[in-house]
């Protein structure tokens, strides 16, 4: 399923329009992306958290030359699904 799919889903499910749907799906990922990039964690109870973690610097091999290369340190971001979705999946 991809983005299009998940907003024909979306306004299929609630009765709304394509565009609404699409302005509530976009408005969502804005506000996740807002909290994480502040440092927050979002969490929807029974589907999964979001939250951000520090991936310190390493050393690393080119796979092609075997030589060493620097990797800087930087943030990742981490999802774990919730007791409600790992059920509904297995």
């Amino acid at each position: 399923m991809n983005k299009t799919d998940l907003i024909d889903a979306m306004a299929e499910h609630a009765g709304i329009t394509k565009a609404a749907s699409k302005k509530a799906l976009e408005c969502a990922l804005i506000e996740i992306e807002g909290a994480l990039q502040k440092g927050d964690r979002v969490s929807l109870v029974g589907f999964g958290s979001w939250s951000v973690s520090k991936r310190a610097a390493r050393d690393g091999r080119n796979p092609q030359t075997g030589k060493t290369i620097k990797i800087k340190a930087k943030n990742v971001v981490k999802f774990k699904a919730g007791s409600d979705l790992a059920n509904a999946v297995n």
